[in-house]
């Protein structure tokens, strides 16, 4: 895939919208934001993973139950009563969330109590649903009825992982499922009532997006959790010994990031068992996706290459090994269903060959940060600016950086700063800094410049989303408002001055 023009747009989560209701959510606040970004003339909006996260995992976006499901803490209670189904004293008394950082757990809580009176008024009104929702449903069996029932029994049994379930139901025995499919029968139909609400606000935003010039950009990981329904329900899939439990886990070695690497747990899959059923569940899962972005990050996407396999019981991922995938049977088995090849490949880190291969035999556009161009030969630095091809995806930083102004004020060295000051022309200091950044992205070649917010608003390491290999703490930046008009006026102005508009 080639991007076609040069355009730009900004990287931020729904969770750090501005809401009332602790964390953003996809009603008023997400369409007010839309059109903030078409104001400021850009043509893109990326977001983090949009499937549902937990506790377990400290939110993160990056790790859940479901790779096909939808996020139920995005669901709006606004668009709920404005569907009949939550009244205004149902929100009445909303409590008194934090403004500028989200508290999962509260908000989670308070939202399961109002889902349930909106589930109680819809199977009262059900009839004024059933079209839209009996459409909603065959179009999303394949994974629905699934996720819906492993969210019924995780709840049963009080949050437990499915391996430690009983074993009939931990392995699927037919016969007590059924059993157990009539007893939470009104749980199952609450899960999937979830899911349609999501479905339904999220078509609305992305409509709205799409008339207003913005095209959506997903985010997908390339590993699912083990506690989760794609491998409860399809085991085969996975590495797993004779007790379902993996054998090996996924992770990343020794980097930039973290000298231990990083361990994330999640199961490896049998590309082997993959290969010999077609990549049937890939091919759901990008279908699935692209039916609600318009493009689609591909998350570690070296790992579809070769991937780093480390022993279950092992505790850091030092001591892992490269293994290879069947990419090139994988890739074409893709691009015969999606044609257009509408990802972006995140190839940071060490990048060997066989992954430069894959890319330019696709036609892949890869990934760029900015942050990482300053060391110590800029010259030659692949992510300079001089550097910089058209066909690639620039980022000023990601999700999983500093704040381009907390970059500077903390991470960089006196050597770093002198070179980045001779390479802008001007001397630079912390309220400057993200202004800079935003020129040399937007005046780049790379045909696509992603911008997250907080770089846009100059602000420091108080809003960073993400630490790497950090498990508390990441996740929970909020905007207070989407109100800097000097801010997206400059955005504009540049994004104009550089033919992006």
């Amino acid at each position: 895939m080639r991007f076609p023009e040069r355009s730009s747009g900004v990287l931020l989560h729904i969770t750090s919208l501005p809401s009332r209701f602790g964390v953003g959510d996809l009603g008023p606040g997400a369409h007010r934001f839309a059109d903030t970004v078409a104001s400021a003339r850009q043509r893109f909006w990326q977001m983090l993973p949009v499937t549902p996260a937990d506790a377990g995992s400290g939110f993160s976006p990056y790790s859940s139950p479901s790779a096909f499901a939808g996020a139920p803490l995005f669901i709006s209670p606004e668009l709920i009563a404005e569907q009949g189904l939550l009244s205004k004293k149902d929100l009445a008394d909303t409590p008194d969330f934090p403004i500028c950082r989200a508290d999962f757990t509260a908000v989670s809580s308070w939202k399961t109590a109002i889902f349930h009176k909106a589930f109680a008024q819809f199977q009262k009104h059900v009839k004024q649903f059933a079209a839209e929702f009996d459409r909603f449903f065959e179009e999303n069996r394949s994974w629905l009825e699934d996720y819906a029932f492993f969210a019924a029994l995780k709840s049963h049994f009080g949050g437990k992982s499915w391996i430690d379930w009983p074993a009939d139901l931990r392995d699927r025995n037919p016969k007590n499922l059924e059993i157990a499919r009539g007893g939470l029968r009104e749980h199952i139909e609450y899960e999937i009532f979830l899911q349609f609400l999501f479905s339904r606000q999220w078509n609305s935003l992305k409509s709205y997006c799409n008339a207003h010039d913005i095209r959506l950009i997903g985010d997908i990981p390339i590993y699912v959790n083990y506690d989760s329904a794609d491998v409860w329900s399809q085991p085969e899939n996975y590495l797993l010994d004779s007790h379902k439990r993996p054998l090996r886990v996924a992770g990343v070695p020794p980097d930039y990031f973290s000298k231990t690497g990083q361990r994330w747990g999640n199961p490896i899959y049998d590309w082997n068992a993959m290969k010999a059923d077609g990549f049937t569940w890939w091919l759901r899962r990008f279908r699935r996706i692209l039916s609600m972005f318009d493009l689609v990050r591909i998350d570690h996407f070296r790992g579809l290459i070769a991937y780093w396999s480390i022993p279950a019981a092992e505790s850091t991922a030092e001591n892992g090994e490269w293994t290879e995938a069947p990419a090139n049977n994988f890739m074409r088995t893709v691009a015969r269903n999606f044609p257009s090849l509408p990802f972006i490949a995140e190839d940071l880190g060490t990048i060997t060959a066989d992954v430069r291969e894959i890319l330019t035999n696709f036609d892949l556009p890869g990934v760029k940060v900015l942050q990482f161009a300053f060391g110590d030969d800029v010259a030659r630095n692949a992510y300079a600016p001089h550097n910089i091809g058209e066909h690639c995806a620039l980022y000023t930083g990601t999700h999983d950086n500093n704040t381009t102004s907390g970059w500077f004020a903390r991470e960089t060295s006196p050597e770093q700063r002198a070179r980045l000051e001779l390479y802008i022309g001007n001397t630079l200091d912390v309220s400057s800094v993200h202004r800079y950044f935003l020129q040399l992205a937007l005046r780049s070649p790379s045909k696509l410049v992603i911008i997250p917010v907080q770089d846009i608003f100059g602000l420091g390491t108080e809003a960073r989303m993400n630490t790497p290999g950090v498990a508390k703490g990441n996740w929970t930046w909020r905007m207070d408002t989407t109100d800097r008009s000097s801010d997206w006026a400059y955005l504009r102005s540049l994004t104009e001055l550089f033919g992006r508009a």
